[in-house]
């Protein structure tokens, strides 16, 4: 065999006519036509169609008789132009055919549990199955194709600005990074555990302390969380961090980075400087503090134009501290009472409290002053309906924006082929959680404002954060910060997050030791490679773009995990599962 010096077979074009070839690859298609068999012969550059003449190749007719889809052949031949007439515009290779002298088969297969070369596509379960089938689907060499591409450009970009690419630990501790850990026993540390890195936070800024200054790395991630179509338990990311560094320098790096992956793989010019919204700025507008910038629709705080309303369903929000807000539908003059009622029934699901429009059940409690004031404040002209939520103000943000999201795509207001990439910046340092507490809005290694810095002990929720997300077409694609730098002031961010002495020293004793010689202000970003690749190919679904994904129930079909272990395995790692927790085979989805 030659196969490293075998052309591939979708790489035959015209000019090769009369050259001498041998080719290696998959049998797409078999077709006998009474004497001459064609074959479609596939392999990850293409396809090609190569001939079986019983009249000059008679032993490899013979064996081309037995051909099926997916036996996998070496063919001897001659490229030559197809008879005027048959040509297939449809292929890169349909110019030419390959007429062979030589076949040999190396391994036969069983039918497929689906086509490979099917239109349809096969249902996710049976992808995901049957895994190394679906990746010799055409679409799914081509995603496995542009992330290689997505790789090698980043590091070929980041070197030339003079970034080290540094490996960090998969063994580490466990961080507080927003979601669960995994978790791995230690055999040699009865009742210790190791964590896998949900990022590299901590070791990057480790780094910097050790005088890296300019690292990156593509590094895998871990969460234990719920996943989601734009989610997944494994990720990988860019991990960036750098010395001596403000928010500026950060953009620029990643408007350059992104605007390059963009020409090279897609050929499309990125608009740079990208917008700047801040995080209050984009709740109130767009309802999400990851906004698809391709709809021009805009929620308005209509609060001031109702202040004084007898409407009940608008005062008593207002009198609870909530706020009111307004979407005007263009042309929405001709949306049906189905159509409204869905809307509301979806903005009911998504918590809130209720969905009202003007004109509608509104008309009569509001007087003709108060509704011309509120067509004014919301940007309202002729023909437009508006859609108004009363509540408190992080639901309302939440229902406007699905609603906005809604909206639009029931009206093509969504601008197809459009890119839109923004920076979310300013952000908050500080949040509630579900349960009201206080909680970091990134993680608790951001640097605080430093005009905001005498607002920290008193009124936390009002101190904005050097942090910052990069968002394209509603997807959030990267979230980085400046870092907390001074030891002080990091053990008080932890001391008002609640953190105990003895927890601050356990968990995080190593970086604030680190601190104590001479560490620079550092700060970086972690694009998601994953979402940035699934959106370079066109796809909603982050499964599509890892060659290995679990389902969102966290199963890997093809090799059937998470599975059983060994009890003597448990033995040695000091473990013992509970009874109850023990059951037989997953369910399969």
């Amino acid at each position: 065999m030659s196969g490293f010096s075998a052309p591939g077979c979708g790489t035959l074009r015209a000019a090769d006519v009369g050259r001498r070839v041998e080719l290696y690859g998959w049998v797409a298609r078999r077709r006998d036509h009474g004497g001459l068999i064609f074959c479609d012969l596939r392999d990850r550059s293409g396809r090609v169609q190569v001939t079986f003449n019983p009249a000059t190749a008679p032993a490899a007719h013979a064996t081309a008789e037995g051909l099926r889809a997916e036996y996998v052949v070496r063919v001897g031949g001659t490229v030559q132009r197809r008879p005027e007439g048959s040509e297939n515009r449809a292929l890169a290779t349909g110019e030419v055919e390959v007429a062979a002298v030589e076949l040999e088969v190396l391994s036969v297969s069983r039918t497929p549990p689906f086509p490979i070369d099917g239109e349809r596509e096969p249902e996710e379960s049976v992808r995901l199955r049957y895994r190394y089938l679906d990746l010799r689907r055409q679409r799914m060499q081509h995603i496995l194709e542009v992330r290689h591409r997505v790789n090698r450009i980043t590091r070929d970009y980041f070197d030339r600005l003079g970034f080290r690419e540094v490996e960090t630990p998969i063994l580490t501790k466990a961080t507080p990074e927003g979601a669960r850990d995994f978790l791995v026993p230690s055999r040699l540390y009865p009742g210790r555990f190791y964590a896998l890195p949900q990022s590299p936070q901590q070791m990057k800024q480790l780094l910097m302390v050790a005088g890296v200054q300019r690292y990156y790395q593509i590094a895998r991630c871990l969460r234990d969380e719920d996943l989601r179509a734009d989610r997944a338990a494994e990720f990988t990311q860019l991990d960036l961090e750098c010395s001596f560094c403000d928010e500026e320098d950060i953009f620029e790096v990643i408007e350059g980075w992104i605007a390059e992956l963009w020409r090279e793989i897609l050929g499309v010019e990125v608009a740079r400087p990208w917008p700047r919204l801040s995080m209050s700025e984009s709740l109130l507008r767009y309802g999400t503090d990851k906004p698809d910038l391709r709809c021009e629709l805009e929620i308005a705080d209509v609060g001031e134009a109702v202040a004084r309303t007898e409407a009940r369903v608008l005062r008593s929000a207002l009198e609870a501290g909530g706020v009111a807000r307004a979407l005007a539908v263009p042309g929405g003059m001709d949306m049906s009472r189905r159509e409204l009622a869905e809307l509301e029934a979806l903005a009911r699901g998504a918590g809130g409290a209720g969905l009202t429009w003007l004109p509608g059940p509104l008309d009569r409690h509001l007087s003709l002053e108060e509704q011309a004031r509120l067509q004014e404040a919301a940007g309202a002209r002729p023909g437009d309906r508006l859609l108004l939520v009363a509540d408190r103000k992080r639901r309302a943000e939440r229902v406007m924006g699905l609603l906005r999201q809604e909206v639009a795509r029931r009206r093509g207001l969504v601008k197809e082929g459009a890119w839109r990439f923004c920076w979310i910046y300013p952000m908050m340092l500080f949040e509630e959680d579900d349960q009201g507490n206080l909680t970091y809005g990134h993680h608790p290694f951001t640097r605080p404002m430093e005009q905001d810095l005498h607002l920290v002990e008193e009124r936390p929720y009002e101190v904005r954060a050097h942090a910052y997300d990069f968002v394209c077409n509603g997807y959030e694609l990267g979230s980085g910060s400046l870092r907390i730098h001074d030891r002080a002031l990091q053990e008080r961010v932890f001391e008002i997050l609640g953190l105990e002495a003895e927890t601050i020293r356990s968990r995080f004793g190593h970086l604030l030791e680190a601190f104590e010689y001479g560490v620079p202000p550092h700060g970086g970003i972690a694009p998601g490679l994953d979402r940035i690749v699934m959106l370079l190919c066109g796809t909603d679904n982050i499964r599509d773009v890892v060659a290995f994904p679990k389902t969102q129930s966290m199963q890997d079909l093809m090799m059937d995990a998470p599975s059983p272990v060994d009890p003597a395995q448990l033995r040695e790692l000091h473990i013992q599962v509970a009874p109850e927790a023990v059951s037989g085979a997953l369910p399969r989805p």
